[in-house]
């Protein structure tokens, strides 16, 4: 018997390809050599497995040793089904088999394990050929099947087995002194089959995970620390594919017992005046469920639903009890006994159950006096008495005092928004009430809508003329009930106006226009500062009056949004709307590992509920309480019209439910989705479970994740794709363009609006969830921000700088045959300029067409290594979260911070923009607007074939007069090319 043996020691694998359907893979290392089989531990969940084990295998004829190879393969194991799926394999030939003192870790390249599968990344290996004779063989393993199978067994003599191989590796340690000969057993923990030896290498110590952090309890190497770090991150931060069981839509049925209280009628009494204080308590278990008190009433009506989980009923008679609301001990009435096995179920579109009466019981189980009218059934969340139902699930830790409105869930629709348009003409006749100001006045005109309040340019005159002709611009909501409020000031003195007059015009009165007509001019009598009615003033013989051209702007869209996350792009003007392209389905699943935002009972909790708009329709599921794992199961739907629009989903704590915390009323963000249309394929249902990243003081936190079903349906695909060649936004914007100032100031009021509108709402919407929803403070300065946006243009030239480099290696004769073929290409272009443009637009779209196969199949998510915030330094993120104006001690730091905050604010949003436009050029062939990238290549096949067929000549000649036409043949929209290319997803709601 022969003491040579071959070591090898898998150290780590890097980049595996995903194969369990989740992002991830399940992988093992099997080693084949000489006819013998081991294998390592199985890494869950780890595209970067580090295994450091070591397997001996013996050479049973040293002579035949350079004929032999040895074969690494990775696989991914499927432990439900018993199977495993090939990740790639590694050959070794002789020549690899070096003696210890030469033996190195080597990351060898993954080939594919067999013709039709695929493979990626790398495997660390270290081989080498021994003849110490204290070292033994590895023990090999049976097939993985044949040892699934056998795994109860394994797991009965697995003490005695590592027992056993304890004593081996401490015999062959202290024989030899060897460090690092560590034999490992695929169904065995390492914590039961190794001994690490007195003084072990740095690469073999375990890894201590503390937060995001991994670290090595002895120092393990640098580059090990950063590569764990970079790999605990992704995963963290990482979008996972789920494959939820779903129901007929997209959201798991949930069965729910449906109890309708409607009435009582007779109801006896106990008390001397023959009243009673009757209410309901429907009781279930240990829930229970209680209607208001009705005073004084016998034939009382309360008409309220409760449901109570079928996953959590623990028990199987439904008791609704009548009882006499009492100060010291309300007294029993009757009671209705129901068999769960017993009640029907219904479905919709059934038609609802009609409600009975039923004859009240006494505690005896008699017949008694007053009966109870009732409907009961087992439905699911498609009832429509869930929406308005009292859950069992929702106010188990619910105060008395809170209102069951709180915990809802609700659709609402926000206020239809206008632009108002005050164009402030002249005023005549004004008079001024200081002598001194009667040879030289300083007037202007302040207007107020509600809290918006605007004054025009101070206008010196020496007569009681004034001209400005000047426009205001507002924002009102429907209904109109504010006013528009012009009054006429007069300078007198610093920081002191004196009213010269005033005049009020309702909003209702006020002419709407939904293009660029002209709208006639009117004059407005001004009211003497003394008088305050709102009322038409009366028409005297004498009166200043003041000249203005007032309208309501319906073709414009009032953003109420950022404009990089716009979930609508209508006009105001609904004669303007276009019909809608499609259906967007939301199904909000569940949340897990929520962190908790409150403490109670000593422990800590939250009571969630999740809020998502698109367009004018916002939606609220119901409140879960006291449950880091909240289920919701809810579906709403809405309609598309502009598939370049952005769904966003918050996550947030309500606050109206007791422990209320440091934060009041108020309701905390846990996190919120964003998901553009554009990138979603038609038809297709998208099961993810999306993380909560939220940018806090420390760094950017994982606060869990929402599991979300979406689907996005083409009513017309023909009108979808005629549509990318349409203006991005209504023509007024293009017709008379509103500045960058202005939309920003009209943005902040549109918001502001929205706010006070749903904070009315039952249940309310607070103003936090709003500006949440809404990104109302994405405009404020941050020096993290402006260096992803940096890093976001550099990203873009990264190709033009790949190019450069790639041009001066060719012109280096770095490789020779490749410098041979541009010679040729150039040469022949030359001489064939006809066929420069259709070989480059067949380039693009054979490009294309190979991107085809590496198109995403997730949405995009929210990424913290494009936003910078996985390694932000903290002094940028307390700049960054300061407030504004600054909290700076000196006056002097203060203008200066706020000045350059404002200043960089607008650079940042440059930079951004530019960067945009280039990632639109890469998603031309990126497939993440599939129904883009097609017309792309469409019109490439086109431009090909028609480049071919015309002479070049003609083209440039055409294209230059184009180019160069008279104004007068000149479109004042933007050309459908233009339309398109504004139309292509860009990055920017992939950033925190």
């Amino acid at each position: 018997m022969t003491n040579l043996k071959l070591a090898v020691e898998v150290v780590r694998a890097h980049n595996l390809m995903p194969r369990d359907g989740q992002g991830s893979s399940n992988a093992f290392v099997e080693l084949q050599f000489d006819g013998q089989k081991f294998r390592t531990t199985v890494k869950e969940k780890d595209l970067d497995p580090f295994w450091n084990e070591s397997f001996y295998f013996n050479v049973s004829n040293p002579n035949e040793l350079h004929s032999l190879t040895l074969d690494a393969h990775i696989y991914n194991i499927n432990q439900a089904i018993n199977s495993k799926t090939s990740l790639g394999k590694v050959r070794l030939t002789a020549t690899s088999f070096v003696p210890h003192s030469d033996a190195v870790v080597f990351n060898y390249p993954l080939e594919k394990g067999s013709m039709f599968s695929r493979a990626r990344g790398e495997l660390g290996l270290k081989v080498y050929v021994t003849d110490d004779p204290s070292i033994k063989s590895s023990i090999p393993l049976p097939d993985i099947a044949s040892s699934s199978s056998s795994h109860s067994s394994l797991q009965s003599n697995q003490s005695e087995l590592t027992s056993r191989k304890i004593e081996e590796s401490a015999s062959a340690i202290s024989t030899n002194g060897k460090k690092g000969m560590i034999r490992s057993f695929f169904h065995l923990p390492r914590s039961n089959n190794q001994v690490q030896p007195p003084s072990p290498a740095p690469s073999q110590q375990p890894i201590v995970y503390r937060g995001d952090e991994m670290r090595s309890e002895n120092h393990a190497p640098q580059m090990f620390n950063m590569f764990a770090n970079s790999y605990t991150q992704s995963s963290n931060f990482a979008l996972r594919e789920t494959n939820p069981i779903l129901g007929v839509g997209l959201v798991e049925q949930m069965q729910f017992l449906f109890v309708r209280v409607v009435k009582a009628n007779d109801l006896p009494s106990k008390d001397l005046t023959g009243s009673l204080d009757p209410y309901v308590e429907v009781k279930l278990g240990n829930y229970k469920g209680v209607t208001k008190h009705l005073e004084k009433n016998q034939s009382p009506e309360w008409n309220t639903v409760f449901t109570f989980s079928k996953d959590r009923m623990q028990s199987s008679l439904l008791e609704v009890l009548v009882k006499d609301k009492h100060i010291l001990k309300d007294e029993f009435v009757g009671v209705v006994r129901f068999d769960l096995h017993e009640i029907p179920t219904r479905v919709p579109p059934d038609s609802p159950l009609a409600p009975q009466w039923y004859r009240l019981e006494n505690k005896k189980g008699e017949k008694g006096k007053g009966e109870l009218m009732l409907a009961v059934w087992i439905g699911t969340q498609a009832d429509e008495a869930f929406s308005d139902a009292w859950h069992s699930d929702e106010a188990t830790s619910v105060d008395s005092s809170t209102p069951s409105n709180h915990i809802r869930s609700k659709v609402y629709h926000s206020p239809r928004l206008w632009y108002v348009r005050v164009n402030v003409i002249e005023a005549q006749d004004l008079v001024f009430l200081s002598e001194k100001n009667r040879g030289l006045s300083n007037v202007h005109i302040k207007a107020q809508i509600g809290n918006q309040v605007l004054k025009t340019k101070s206008m010196q005159s020496q007569n009681t003329n004034v001209l400005w002709n000047e426009d205001l611009m507002f924002v009102a909501s429907e209904p109109f009930d504010d006013h528009l409020i012009l009054t006429v000031e007069d300078r007198v003195g610093p920081n002191k106006d004196e009213v010269l007059g005033r005049t009020f015009i309702p909003l209702a009165t006020v002419e709407r226009r939904a293009d660029d007509r002209i709208v006639h001019s009117r004059w407005f009598n001004l009211q003497t500062p003394s008088s305050s009615d709102i009322e038409e003033p009366k028409k005297d013989k004498f009166s200043s009056r003041i000249h203005l051209r007032v309208c309501l702007d319906g073709g414009y869209h009032v953003l109420d949004e950022s404009t990089h996350y716009s979930s609508d792009l209508r006009p105001t003007a609904k004669q303007l709307w276009k019909p809608p392209i499609g259906i967007l389905e939301l199904g909000i699943l569940n949340a897990d590992a929520l962190t908790a935002m409150k403490t109670r009972n000593n422990r800590g909790t939250s009571d969630t509920y999740c809020v998502a708009k698109y367009g004018q329709k916002w939606v609220r599921t119901r409140t879960i309480t006291d449950s880091l794992n909240p289920k919701y199961n809810e579906q709403y739907t809405w309609e598309v019209f502009d598939p370049a629009t952005v769904l966003t989903v918050g996550v947030f704590d309500n606050g109206q439910i007791t422990d209320k915390g440091s934060n009041g009323n108020r309701d905390t963000k846990i996190g919120k989705v964003r998901i553009r249309i554009s990138t979603l394929e038609t038809g297709r249902v998208y099961t993810h479970s999306y993380p909560l990243l939220v940018l806090h003081p420390s760094g950017v936190k994982t606060m869990g994740e929402l599991h979300l079903a979406i689907r996005f349906s083409c009513t017309s695909m023909p009108n979808m794709m005629l549509l990318y060649s349409k203006p991005l936004l209504p023509k007024m914007h293009y017709k008379m363009p509103l500045t960058m100032v202005q939309l920003d100031m009209l943005r902040h009021q549109a918001v502001a609006i929205v706010a006070a509108r749903l904070s009315r709402a039952e249940p309310p919407l607070g103003k936090e969830v709003v500006e949440y929803m809404t990104d109302a403070d994405s405009h404020l300065w941050s020096m993290r921000r402006s260096k992803a946006n940096f890093f976001r243009l550099m990203s873009v030239f990264n190709g033009v700088f790949a190019v450069g480099k790639w041009f001066k290696e060719v012109c280096a004769w770095t490789n020779p045959i490749t410098t041979v073929l541009v010679h040729v290409l150039f040469l022949m272009l030359i001489f064939f300029p006809e066929l420069i443009l259709p070989t480059l637009f067949m380039y693009n779209f054979l490009i294309g067409l190979w991107n085809y196969r590496y198109r995403p199949k997730y949405p995009p998510h929210m990424n913290p290594r494009l936003s910078c915030a996985d390694s932000v330094h903290s002094d940028e993120l307390d700049e960054e979260f300061d407030t504004f104006p600054t909290s700076k001690s000196s006056d002097l730091v203060r203008m200066r911070y706020d000045r350059l905050r404002s200043v960089a604010g607008r650079i940042q949003t440059v930079v951004g923009d530019v960067a945009s436009q280039g990632e639109r050029i890469q998603a031309l062939q990126s497939w993440r607007d599939p129904r883009a990238t097609v017309i792309f290549m469409l019109f490439c096949v086109v431009a090909s074939a028609v480049l071919y067929a015309v002479p070049l000549r003609l083209l440039i000649v055409t294209g230059g007069l184009y180019v160069m036409r008279h104004p007068k043949f000149r479109h004042k929209l933007p050309p459908a090319p233009l339309n398109f290319f504004r139309r292509l997803p860009a990055r920017t709601d992939s950033m925190l």
